[in-house]
């Protein structure tokens, strides 16, 4: 193996730990905050409130987009993955409803 070659798979291992670091965070992050929408649709139901709030959700996205774009992350992107979550978390609060 050249040292070129040996250099690259070193910086490469170097990106896979760092973005295995980064997937555990994400993990963690997203279930740390599930346990509070989950705490939000329980107060929801216990209080006869709907399980949506449009006004809301529509000022995350837009919040969301503009840190997307200070962070230099496709804003579409970041737009898609946020609609994925609320409408896990609406489904959520629905369940807690019944």
């Amino acid at each position: 193996m050249t040292d070129a070659v040996a250099r690259a798979a070193e910086l490469l291992k170097e990106h896979r730990d760092s973005i295995d670091r980064l997937d555990a965070i994400l993990v963690y992050t997203l279930a740390e905050r599930f346990a509070h929408t989950q705490a939000v649709g329980k107060l929801k139901a216990t209080h006869d409130l709907p399980p949506s709030d449009p006004t809301r959700e529509s000022a995350q996205i837009e919040r969301l987009e503009d840190l997307a774009i200070r962070a230099d992350l496709d804003p579409d992107f970041a737009k898609a993955f946020l609609n994925f979550i609320i409408q896990e978390v609406i489904r959520h609060h629905k369940k807690h409803q019944e």
